[in-house]
C-alpha cells in the first residue's frame, strides 16, 4: 500500500503549492520595490519640489502657503522635536503622527519641509493588504487546481491498478490515445502474454505428469517383482532396488512439480515436524553412502512445526541430503536443526560454479550449461523454499565443504513451545 507521503496526488498538490508560494514571493518582492519607488516619487520628490519653491519665496519675504498636509518651517519656526536633524530625508513620529521630513538649508539658515504621511500610510496599508489577499487567493487557487489535476491524473491510474489486481480481463483506458492509454495497453499485452505462458506451463506439467505416471508405475511394479524373485541373487536384487528407488524418486519429483504448478492457497497444509521428516529423509538416503568412506548423521536439534504440504517439505529436505551424499566422496554429511533453520553440512568439494550461479539467480556460464553439477536439485529446493515462504542460503564450510541452510519464517509455522504441547 502506497504511503500518503509518497503518493503521486500529494506530490502534485505540493508542487502546485510550491509554485504558487515561489511566484507569490517573487511578485511580493516586486510589489514592495514598486511601493517604495512610489513612495520616493510621491513623497521625497514632492518634498524636494516644495522646498525648491518655498525657500526662495521665504527668503524674499513672500507668503509661503502650503496645501493641506504640507508645511514649511525655517530656523526658529521649526518645531522643537524636529530641530537638529541631519540634512536629507527623514521619517519621524511626533505625537502619534507619522511625518515625512526634508531637512535642508539656504542662505538664511536651516529649513524643514513636513509632509503628514497619514494618508499615504493608509494607502500603503491598503496596497499591502490587497497583495496579502491576492497571495492567499493565489495559494487557494493553486491548491484547488492541484487537487483537480491530481484527481484527473491519479484516478485513472488507481482504476487501472485495481483492475490489474482484480485480474479483470478487460482493463480500462485501452481506448485512450494519451499516455494512460499506452500504459493500459502495455499492461493488457503483458498480462495476456503472462497468462499464455502460465497456461502453457500448466498444460505442459499436466501432460508430462500424465504421460510419466503410467510408465513409472509399471517400472515400480516390475522392480518390486524383481526384488521378490531375485531375493537369492544379490546382483539382481541390488539392481532391482536401484530401479525401484529411481522410479520412486521420479514419481516423487512429478508429484512435487505438480504441487508447485498449483496456487499455494489451493494446497492443503498440515503442521509437520521438521525433525521427524529430516530423520526420515536421512534414513532414506543412507544407501547413498554405501561403498565409500562417508557417514550420514542426523544430529537432531530443537524440533519445530511447519504448516506446509508434506510432499514439498520432504522434497526440499531430501534434495539437500541426497545432493550432499551424492557429491561428497568421503568424510561426513551432518544434518541438524538450529532455531527455525535446517542445516546440511558436508565435507565435499564445494558447490560447482554452475550451482552457485543458479542459487544466486545468475546466468549459468555457457561452457558449464551442459555439464554435470548444474544445481537442478538445488534450483528445485530454492523454488520450494520460495513457495513455502522460506529462504535457502549457502556458505563455505571451514576446512572444506558446503553448508546449506533453509530458514523458515517464524510466522509461517508453529513454535517449539506449541510443539511440546502436542
Amino acid at each position: 500500500m502506497m504511503r500518503p507521503s509518497n503518493s503521486l496526488k500529494r506530490r502534485i498538490i505540493v508542487a502546485y503549492l510550491l509554485f504558487a508560494l515561489v511566484a507569490s514571493i517573487f511578485f511580493a518582492i516586486i510589489a514592495a520595490i514598486a511601493v517604495e519607488g512610489i513612495e520616493v516619487r510621491l513623497v521625497d520628490e514632492r518634498l524636494k519640489e516644495v522646498a525648491a519653491w518655498a525657500s526662495p519665496r521665504h527668503a524674499a519675504g513672500l507668503s509661503v502657503e502650503m496645501p493641506a498636509g504640507l508645511s514649511f518651517h525655517h530656523a526658529e519656526d521649526t518645531p522643537p522635536p524636529l530641530r537638529g536633524l541631519a540634512p536629507g530625508m527623514h521619517e519621524k513620529t511626533v505625537d502619534g503622527v507619522d511625518l515625512h521630513l526634508l531637512v535642508g538649508s539656504d542662505v538664511h539658515g536651516e529649513f524643514v519641509v513636513i509632509d503628514h504621511a497619514t494618508e499615504y500610510e493608509k494607502i500603503e496599508l491598503v496596497v499591502y493588504s490587497m497583495f496579502a489577499l491576492g497571495f492567499l487567493g493565489f495559494l487557494i487557487c493553486a491548491s484547488l487546481l492541484g487537487i483537480f489535476i491530481a484527481n484527473r491524473l491519479v484516478a485513472p491510474i488507481m482504476a487501472l491498478t485495481q483492475a490489474v489486481r482484480a485480474g479483470e480481463p478487460a482493463l480500462p483506458l485501452q481506448d485512450s490515445a494519451d499516455e494512460l492509454g499506452i500504459l493500459s495497453r502495455a499492461f493488457a499485452a503483458r498480462t495476456t502474454e503472462l497468462t499464455e505462458v502460465l497456461d502453457r506451463e500448466r498444460f505442459f506439467t499436466g501432460d508430462v505428469s500424465h504421460e510419466l505416471r503410467t510408465p513409472l508405475t509399471v517400472i515400480t511394479g516390475a522392480a518390486e517383482i524383481l526384488m521378490e524373485l531375485g531375493g537369492s541373487e544379490p546382483v539382481v536384487r541390488s539392481a532391482s532396488e536401484r530401479i525401484y528407488r529411481a522410479a520412486r524418486e521420479a514419481t516423487d519429483s512429478v508429484t512435487v512439480l505438480l504441487r508447485l504448478a498449483r496456487a499455494p492457497e489451493s494446497l492443503e497444509c498440515t503442521p509437520l515436524s521438521v525433525a521427524n521428516l529430516t530423520r526420515q529423509e536421512c534414513q532414506r538416503y543412507q544407501p547413498f553412502t554405501a561403498g565409500k568412506p562417508l557417514t550420514l548423521i542426523f544430529a537432531g536439534g530443537d524440533d519445530f512445526l511447519i504448516h506446509a504440504p508434506r510432499e514439498l517439505l520432504s522434497a526440499a529436505i531430501g534434495n539437500l541430503v541426497r545432493n550432499a551424499c551424492q557429491y561428497t566422496l568421503q568424510g561426513q554429511v551432518t544434518v541438524h536443526l538450529a532455531g527455525r533453520s535446517l542445516i546440511v553440512e558436508d565435507t565435499g568439494p564445494g558447490l560447482p560454479d554452475a550451482a552457485r550461479a543458479r542459487l544466486l539467480r545468475q546466468p549459468i556460464p555457457a561452457n558449464l550449461a551442459g555439464s554435470s553439477g548444474t544445481g537442478l536439485g538445488l534450483g528445485l529446493v530454492q523454488r520450494i523454499c520460495h513457495y513455502l515462504g522460506a529462504t535457502l542460503a549457502f556458505s563455505v564450510r571451514p576446512g572444506g565443504g558446503t553448508v546449506l541452510r533453509i530458514d523458515f519464517i517464524a510466522t509461517s509455522g508453529v513454535s517449539h513451545a506449541d510443539l511440546t504441547k502436542t
